[in-house]
């Protein structure tokens, strides 16, 4: 059994599918509380269902597209079967998760997006900087940047741990915090290999 928050169907709004239709699935609980953060009421709740109910509502969408999500999905251990059930089923899976806890396990054919924590977070000792290792040219490391200082300390993370060459990386400015104007401009000032990443659906008006 997963505790789940909700199961919706929207835009794809931050990821490399971007833009696409996808089914949404956010797991309850997280063990971080990121300063931005807009799904605090994942943090508590939830209903609990059995696998084969969650793969039956999402097959109620009719969309090839899934994103597992939270709060911090990967804190329920049965997250793992059901993104190996799902990807068995020929979905196209993805996971969204903290970096705090280890991506080593995930089914390989489940595309990640880690987000790695800026100091304007308040929870960059949380970054779990191993699971590197593990990502996949396929996946994306997500840097989501309140100002500045979160910049500089991406750029330099970024390069630390090359990561350019080990995932695609996306450096996101908190809406309504951080100018994407702005941020835009430091990327091109720095010939940075990376991808500006807007969250659409909040554009659109939806979740």
């Amino acid at each position: 059994m997963l505790r789940i928050i909700e199961t919706f169907y929207s835009i794809q709004g931050e990821a490399a599918a971007s833009g696409r239709p996808c089914v949404f699935v956010r797991l309850a609980r997280c063990n971080l509380r990121c300063t931005w953060c807009d799904t605090t009421y994942s943090f508590k709740g939830g209903e609990k269902q059995s696998i084969d109910t969650i793969i039956k509502r999402v097959a109620d969408y009719n969309c090839n597209l899934i994103e597992i999500t939270g709060g911090e999905p990967l804190l329920q251990p049965e997250v793992h079967d059901l993104m190996t059930r799902l990807c068995d089923d020929k979905y196209e899976v993805m996971i969204e998760t903290s970096g705090s806890l280890s991506i080593e396990t995930i089914d390989k054919r489940v595309s990640i997006i880690m987000d790695l924590k800026p100091p304007g977070s308040g929870e960059v000792d949380k970054n779990m900087f191993e699971n590197i290792a593990f990502l996949k040219t396929s996946d994306e490391v997500k840097f989501v940047l309140l100002h500045r200082e979160d910049y500089d300390w991406s750029k330099e993370t970024m390069k630390k741990y090359d990561i350019v060459n080990k995932a695609q990386v996306v450096f996101s400015p908190v809406h309504g915090e951080l100018d994407s104007s702005q941020l835009a401009d430091w990327i091109l000032e720095d010939h940075l290999n990376v991808r500006l990443g807007l969250q659409i659906h909040k554009f659109l008006g939806v979740e």
